[in-house]
C-alpha cells in the first residue's frame, strides 16, 4: 500500500498536490519550477477528490495573487517601496504555501482559497 502523502505525478492525487506546493517553494529560488506547479494545477483540477479539488484552487490562486503582487511591486520600485512590497509578497507566498501544505498533510481542505492575506 502506498503513502498517500508521499509526492505524486498523477493529476488529482494528494501527492500531486503536495508536489505542486514544493514546486512553488523551490519556484522562489528557481522560477520555471513555479511554472511547472501552476500548469500541474491545472491540469490536476477537477480529476479528484474535493480535497484535490479545493488544493488545486488554492494553488491556482496563490500563483495569480503571487504573479499580481509581483508585478506592482515592480512599478513601485521607482518610489522605493517597491522593493519592501516584493518581499512581504515573497513572505505572504511562502507563507500561503506552508499553511496549505499543512492542511493538505492533515486531510483538511484550505479555509479559504480565494483569500487574498494569509
Amino acid at each position: 500500500m502506498t503513502d498517500p502523502n508521499q509526492i505524486s505525478v498523477d493529476s488529482g492525487s494528494k501527492g500531486n498536490s503536495n508536489l505542486i506546493y514544493i514546486l512553488y517553494l523551490v519556484g522562489c529560488v528557481i522560477g520555471p519550477a513555479a511554472i511547472v506547479g501552476i500548469i500541474m494545477a491545472y491540469m490536476g483540477k477537477g480529476k479528484g477528490d474535493a480535497l484535490t479539488d479545493n488544493h488545486a484552487t488554492n494553488q491556482i490562486n496563490i500563483f495569480w495573487k503571487f504573479v499580481l503582487y509581483m508585478v506592482v511591486s515592480m512599478i513601485l520600485t521607482m518610489v522605493v517601496i517597491g522593493i519592501l512590497t516584493m518581499l512581504a509578497s515573497i513572505v505572504w507566498f511562502i507563507i500561503r504555501n506552508i499553511k496549505g501544505m499543512q492542511a493538505l498533510s492533515a486531510g483538511q481542505p484550505v479555509a479559504n482559497p480565494g483569500s487574498w492575506l494569509l
